[in-house]
């Protein structure tokens, strides 16, 4: 005992300075804190949005086409023009109309005076000879009507196969979509070709009829002339259904504007002949706009109408509002940029405020709240981890991590609804690593 008091104050420096080394070791070997991002756990407001690209259009679209086939006037509208109910905005030349119309007038008269004469009328050798030369010019047309029609049957084969065609190009994104509009166009326009000479043939295989039945009547004229009043009778009523139709066109080629509002785009802008049912000019209300928006059909189950739209990225700085006016029953396949096939549905939604700059076809970005709560507990979305069968978070707790079994509810691009296992201002490690385990120490970047 007395030798330790009497060496102990020389020893303890040493002591104390071994001590200082051992404790510089320990700390210099222990690892260092890993740095992580940190996110707090707090109550507020959470809104689930479907997000995706859409356009304008206007609602209530006229495509005002052509009602008889003719010479088109050019069309002297412009786009944005205003137009009145009832407007002329298109002329179609009436005058072979009433070049029709005064040789049916002739005809008329003729058939009038042979009805008037058929007393004194008796059939004579030559007049039957006419009568069955008619005929076989008649047979001639017929055959000649029947290799059109032939001809327009095989037009419209080729054109129907051109469609066939551009719709799988199109469905493969190979070709634009007006490509395809164009031939499914020419297809429908080949058909209305082959209707036109389908019924001048079935007006040659009447006019062989007639000239057939007219030989029969100057054969049995001697017997019976009152038949002979009943044919022409016959006739004179063919004629004037005739001149009423034509009367009917000829009221038609001044084309009028179904409703009031603006030209959105003139189809048919220069001088050229035309077919019945030839686009000429579309027409529309361009402030009297709506949404379609087009979304994965996995997300369209979750819209419903009377939904909030949020548009964003519109051109101006405020958001604008809309409603879901509602979802489009059908899906249609579209190929994304990636080339994946999508099954895709148009929602169209209502503006709620009309007194916004956009026009026919604008693109917008807009987010549909499909969920929304003003006092939830949520936290974000990327400290979330599986563990097991469960889903966990990190807690940061006096510079040490504890892992949490979490239990969540919705959640939208960023946050996520927490039910149970976090409590508000707790701090979680967003993106956690492997590297962080229980007990791991931290530190904030």
């Amino acid at each position: 005992m007395r030798y330790l008091n009497k060496h102990l104050p020389r020893r303890l420096p040493y002591f104390l300075a071994g001590l200082g080394v051992l404790t510089l070791v320990v700390l210099a070997f222990r690892p260092s804190p890993i740095l992580v991002d940190l996110g707090r756990v707090e109550r507020g407001e959470l809104q689930v949005t479907v997000d995706a690209e859409g356009k304008t259009r206007v609602q209530d679209r006229f495509v005002v086409a052509a009602p008889v086939d003719g010479r088109l006037d050019r069309i002297d509208w412009d786009e944005g023009d205003l137009v009145e109910q009832g407007m002329v905005v298109a002329r179609i030349d009436p005058l072979p109309l009433d070049t029709r119309v005064k040789e049916a007038q002739s005809r008329l008269q003729e058939l009038q005076a042979e009805i008037v004469g058929v007393e004194t009328q008796r059939p004579k050798q030559a007049a039957l000879i006419q009568a069955e030369a008619r005929i076989r010019a008649a047979v001639a047309k017929r055959r000649e009507t029947e290799a059109e029609v032939e001809k327009a049957e095989a037009t419209l084969e080729q054109a129907r196969r051109d469609r066939i065609r551009a719709q799988d190009l199109e469905a493969r994104g190979a070709i634009a979509r007006q490509q395809r509009e164009a031939d499914e166009l020419l297809e429908t326009s080949r058909a209305r070709e082959l209707r036109a000479v389908q019924r001048q043939l079935e007006g040659a295989i009447a006019e062989v009829a007639a000239a057939t039945e007219a030989l029969a009547i100057l054969r049995a004229e001697q017997r019976d002339p009152d038949y002979l009043v009943d044919a022409y009778q016959a006739q004179i009523a063919a004629v004037e259904a005739e001149l009423t139709n034509l009367a009917d066109e000829a009221s038609r080629t001044e084309i009028r504007a179904p409703v009031s509002g603006r030209v959105l785009r003139v189809l048919q802008e220069s001088a050229r002949f035309i077919k019945a049912g030839d686009l000429l000019i579309e027409l529309g209300d361009p402030s009297d706009l709506e949404l379609v928006i087009d979304v994965l059909s996995t997300d369209a189950v979750k819209v419903q109408p009377g939904a909030s739209i949020l548009i964003e990225h519109w051109g101006g700085e405020a958001a604008l509002m809309a409603k879901v006016h509602y979802v489009e029953p059908a899906a249609f396949t579209e190929i994304s940029a990636l080339g994946v096939e999508e099954q895709r549905v148009n929602i169209i939604g209502d503006f709620v405020d009309s007194s916004f700059p956009l026009g026919d076809g604008y693109r917008v970005e807009a987010q549909i709240i499909v969920w929304q709560d003003n006092d939830v507990l949520k936290a974000p979305v990327s400290a979330i981890f599986r563990c097991g069968e469960a889903q966990c978070m990190f807690v940061a707790e006096n510079g040490r991590v504890h892992q949490r079994e979490v239990v969540i509810d919705r959640h939208s691009e960023f946050e996520v609804v927490v039910k149970q296992g976090l409590e508000a201002g707790e701090q979680v490690i967003l993106h956690p690593t492997e590297q962080i385990e229980e007990g791991s120490r931290i530190e904030a970047r």
